[in-house]
């Protein structure tokens, strides 16, 4: 019996890694290419090929995640994943506060070590990788684009974690993949978060560090991405099943 202080601890680690590494490699790019502060992390002249190397850092650290802590706490690291699962009892209740805390603490730590790392240039310039919706893209559009890209990544988990016939040991690839996916589509939109515990962290950094207000943004990346992950995982259990639960 896997005991919840372990899980805790499992969860806290793979959020941290996730947005140390994600959100990092955001705030790399931009002192990169650009000195001066832009108004979001992807309005800066970034190239495709930087763009797409982004994601795929997300997506591969949250690949390494899942290998690494998934026989621990089944490697969440995001609120709309925990959410989503619970939705349809395939997470005990009792465990979504501890696991949410879990992420947020994980997701905070990572962004205060991004400035540990990358010095003040990673608040006054990177805004330590928080994601804000484009100029021009409306708070519902904003809403919308985080629940088809947390419904991917979600029903994907469904798919290759959580349904008893999928074949073992692909998890972490897939599930990688698919977070790649749904940032390459999205983060020209919203920034590119599907996970609350991802964008929580650098908010709260900013805030701490002196840097910029961006809350007012914040109930887009919450909204969006529990919305999505819950239908992700409805949608998923009644259009397919899940296995011997069916």
């Amino acid at each position: 019996m896997i005991s919840l202080g372990r899980k805790f601890v499992s969860e806290l680690l793979g959020t941290l890694l996730l947005v140390l590494f994600g959100a990092g490699v955001v705030v790399v790019t931009i002192l990169m290419v650009n000195g001066s502060t832009p108004p979001n992390p992807f309005n800066i002249g970034i190239s495709m090929a930087d763009w797409l190397g982004i994601n795929m850092v997300f997506g591969i650290v949250l690949a390494i995640g899942i290998y690494a802590f998934g026989k621990i706490s089944g490697a969440h690291f995001n609120p709309a994943v925990t959410l989503g699962l619970w939705s349809v009892r395939k997470f005990p209740g009792k465990d979504v506060i501890p696991y949410i805390i879990a992420q947020l603490i994980g997701a905070l730590i990572a962004s205060l070590l991004i400035v540990v790392c990358l010095g003040m240039n990673a608040v006054t310039i990177g805004n330590i990788g928080a994601t804000t919706p484009f100029a021009g893209v409306g708070y519902l559009q904003a809403i919308v684009a985080e629940i088809i890209g947390t419904f991917v990544l979600v029903v994907a988990i469904m798919a290759v974690a959580v349904d008893k016939r999928a074949s073992p040991g692909f998890a972490g690839l897939i599930i990688g993949l698919a977070l790649t996916c749904s940032l390459t589509l999205i983060s020209n939109i919203t920034g590119g978060s599907v996970n609350p515990a991802r964008t929580f962290g650098p908010y709260l950094a900013n805030t701490l560090m002196g840097g910029s207000n961006l809350w007012g943004f914040f109930p887009i990346y919450v909204i969006g991405p529990i919305i999505g992950g819950i239908l992700a995982a409805f949608t998923y259990s009644y259009v397919v099943g899940i296995g011997n639960d069916e």
